[in-house]
């Protein structure tokens, strides 16, 4: 559904801000950035968290390198999907990744700043539950990247709602959580003592912003300036590469080079 109305938005000359994640395939995802090229218009893909100031706090963190070299990143996003439900309809593009292993997925690689190389990953879907007839109850995959980097995710539909990430560096610990939630997030910072061994934390109080409005205005703010937006149609399809990866390797039961 994705792909067939923005396409038609931008060939009608509309700018098109898309719900992630962005498509269900590569090629759609492909598909949607060349109409937009076509019609020279925008596209933005609607990743709210890269216009919350907790998240942005984390990239440039990360990206100053506040607490050395990132070594792992864990991130976890998972709530308890009651039936009937279209999340559990695998026709529909359902299932826990798209929805929401997308977000510690894209999480990976904003505090990182790289894209992974590589992806393993393994699902489950419990033959008890009528609810998993079509789609994992759970996925848990360990992206690698080019640094070293080795990123774990975890995503599901059966589970008392959990959302946080934590990036640990060579110096310090950077822990947010609730971490995609509309509110609430908590930014706290672990890093050594000079007076000792134990850990000096830190919690970062940082006002709030409605996170929908923050990205509808920058994305206006981009149609009259005429800027590409933060977060365009290519960030989309570089989640989908990731997805499409993460199924490949559920599907082989090996590791996938995003190459291949």
């Amino acid at each position: 559904m994705h792909a067939e109305f923005t396409v038609r938005a931008l060939r009608a000359g509309k700018h098109v801000l898309c719900e992630k994640p962005m498509a269900v395939s590569i090629e759609e995802c492909q598909r949607m950035i060349s109409a937009a090229e076509e019609a020279k218009r925008k596209l933005m893909i609607a990743y709210r968290l890269h216009y919350e100031p907790l998240n942005r706090k984390v990239m440039q963190m990360c990206d100053e390198k506040r607490f050395g070299e990132i070594k792992t990143f864990d991130g976890s996003f998972s709530i308890n999907v009651e039936a009937p439900n279209i999340r559990l309809a695998a026709e529909l593009g359902g299932g826990p990744v798209g929805d929401v292993g997308v977000y510690p997925i894209n999480a990976a690689r904003y505090v990182t700043g790289e894209e992974p190389v590589e992806a393993f990953a393994q699902a489950h879907q419990p033959a008890d539950d009528p609810r998993f007839r079509e789609v994992p109850e759970s996925v848990s995959c360990v992206l690698r990247f080019p640094s070293g980097v080795l990123a774990n995710i975890s995503c599901g539909f059966g589970t008392h709602r959990n959302d946080f990430y934590r990036v640990a560096c060579t110096d310090g610990l950077i822990e947010l959580t609730p971490a995609f939630s509309y509110n609430g997030q908590r930014l706290m910072t672990h890093q050594k003592s000079n007076a000792d061994s134990h850990s000096v934390v830190t919690h970062h109080e940082i006002a709030e912003v409605n996170h929908f409005a923050s990205e509808m205005d920058h994305f206006s703010r981009d149609i009259l300036e005429d800027r590409k937006p933060r977060t365009p149609g290519e960030e989309g399809l570089a989640d989908m590469r990731v997805l499409a990866a993460m199924a490949q390797s559920i599907r082989d039961g090996r590791a996938v080079q995003l190459n291949e």
